[in-house]
């Protein structure tokens, strides 16, 4: 049986090493630099939902989430939310199964953010991808880590220039804009059948739009050598409404 000497000193290296492994773990900082409160969903795919699914930010603030490692999964940004006190409700976009905490991924067309942590040499891999359309701008910056650990971001609002083919509108004003995919469900745009591989689907002029507004961001299914972004150890602030690159 071990003295007390002896469980205290390993009560202290169990609490060391678990303040070391929870002090290094990744942090995602979530901020609203738009001028309307913005509703983040996220959606796991490796690992917990964070920050339950989804929650309101207000205009200015932040948030800070912290996912274990291996975590993979992906961040957006509802708009024009209006729930009861019980969490039911809906949004405009971004609208995730008709609740605060989103219990699927948001419903297109919408900006997303997304991570795998500690992946291949441990690298993390991120993107910004336009994939399934826009609803707002929306960024992602790496904080202290090694590697290349690029910017990856939409700044521009792609709502303005949005063709008219592709523009979802709420009351007279036009709140996101389609992926040529989601609008003419062709294999053409969508990278499927004789168009699903990467040498048979080629740039469109719709996802080159996209692609000439936001360089760093998925403008297609297989957009990624321009898209994809690496970094180790880093904390990463993903921002909505980002105003610079």
């Amino acid at each position: 049986m071990a003295n007390s000497s002896g469980v205290y000193s390993l009560f202290l290296l169990n609490l060391f090493l678990f303040g070391t492994m929870f002090s290094s773990a990744t942090l995602f900082t979530l901020e609203n630099r738009c001028s309307f409160t913005v509703w983040p969903g996220s959606l796991a795919g490796t690992g917990p939902a964070l920050g339950d699914g989804g929650f309101a930010l207000a205009p200015g603030s932040s948030s800070q989430l912290q996912p274990p490692p291996g975590w993979s999964g992906r961040f957006w940004g509802r708009t024009g939310c209006n729930f009861d006190n019980s969490g039911a409700g809906k949004c405009v976009t971004g609208n995730c199964g008709g609740g605060l905490k989103c219990t699927g991924g948001g419903e297109p067309p919408v900006s997303l953010v997304e991570f795998t942590l500690n992946g291949s040499d441990n690298k993390d891999f991120y993107d910004v991808s336009l994939v399934d359309g826009y609803n707002l701008g929306i960024a992602v910056k790496a904080i202290g880590g090694t590697g290349s650990c690029q910017y990856a971001g939409c700044v521009k609002d792609l709502n303005i220039d949005c063709p008219a083919e592709l523009q979802m509108s709420d009351s007279g004003s036009v709140v996101a804009c389609k992926s040529a995919c989601a609008a003419f469900n062709t294999p053409e745009y969508c990278c499927t059948a004789d168009h699903g591989t990467p040498q048979t689907c080629s740039p469109t002029k719709y996802s080159q739009l996209f692609k000439n507004a936001c360089p760093t961001a998925y403008s297609y299914a297989y957009d990624d050598a321009t898209s994809t972004m690496t970094c180790i150890g880093s904390d990463y602030v993903i921002t909505f409404c980002p105003t610079e690159s």
